[in-house]
């Protein structure tokens, strides 16, 4: 597995795949991927993972947002996927997850970062890294109590939120629910995409907004949202903003 360490933002990859060609927005449903804007349905055996890339991964593995750079011969289109919560199997098709991790096109270049290959995971408790040395955090228990004041001044005291537009944390993950604790600067933007089962956004401190295609919530502290499973959506920070996801896998 190729060790990597976090180059740069979301947002300057996109921009420069986009100017190696890879123009389109995916979406991510169980069995295809959808062309956003469009009825295009990609089945996985029509395209290819060139390159992926994954964030904030070397800190906390469940809490990677992953850009991947897709081709399809077979529909002449070349995009980007933007997976905000790791992929979910339970959610995904085996031929969906086999093509997002199969990469025969893939060799790094010099510059570039190439992420892990995705895998679902259900570790019961975290290992030490460079950022968190102390390591065995809880991340499933039959009870957990969590200090979220606590947990996010830790969030915010850590080198990456100080390099990054943002930092996360996984508090809780099971094979039916996850919790992650995020906290943004102000402009800090998560892409366009979807999630592998119904989400509540709590905001803990600051202004969100939160897009749909159709809706836009501006959310401030004390406001909850709730979205469906498979919705695209994004989330910017107005203000330096902190917030509780809950991921409902729905598969117990």
């Amino acid at each position: 597995m190729t060790q990597m360490t976090q180059m740069t933002t979301v947002s300057q990859v996109l921009d420069r795949l986009q100017k190696e060609g890879y123009t389109v927005d995916f979406n991510l449903q169980d069995n295809c991927l959808m062309c956003h804007g469009n009825a295009l349905q990609i089945a996985p055996s029509e395209f290819l993972v060139d390159k992926h890339y994954r964030f904030e991964g070397m800190s906390d593995p469940g809490d990677a947002a992953v850009v991947y750079a897709i081709s399809s011969e077979r529909h002449g289109v070349k995009g980007t996927l933007v997976d905000g919560y790791g992929i979910s199997s339970e959610a995904l098709s085996p031929e969906m997850i086999q093509a997002l991790r199969e990469n025969p096109a893939f060799t790094a270049a010099p510059a570039e970062t190439p992420a892990e290959t995705p895998a679902p995971a259900a570790a019961a408790s975290n290992e030490a890294t460079p950022q968190r040395p102390a390591g065995t955090r809880p991340l499933d228990a039959p009870l957990l109590v969590l200090d979220l004041p606590a947990l996010l001044a830790q969030v915010r005291q850590e080198a990456t939120y100080h390099s990054a537009d943002r930092n996360a944390l996984t508090l809780l993950k099971t094979d039916s629910m996850r919790l992650v604790l995020l906290a943004l600067h102000a402009g800090a933007e998560l892409k366009t995409h979807t999630a592998p089962g119904a989400i509540s956004v709590q905001v803990l401190d600051g202004q969100l907004t939160f897009r749909t295609e159709d809706q836009a919530a501006e959310l401030g502290v004390g406001q909850v949202l709730t979205l469906h499973a498979g919705i695209p959506h994004s989330v910017t920070a107005v203000t330096e903003a902190a917030f509780l996801l809950t991921l409902a896998l729905g598969k117990p």
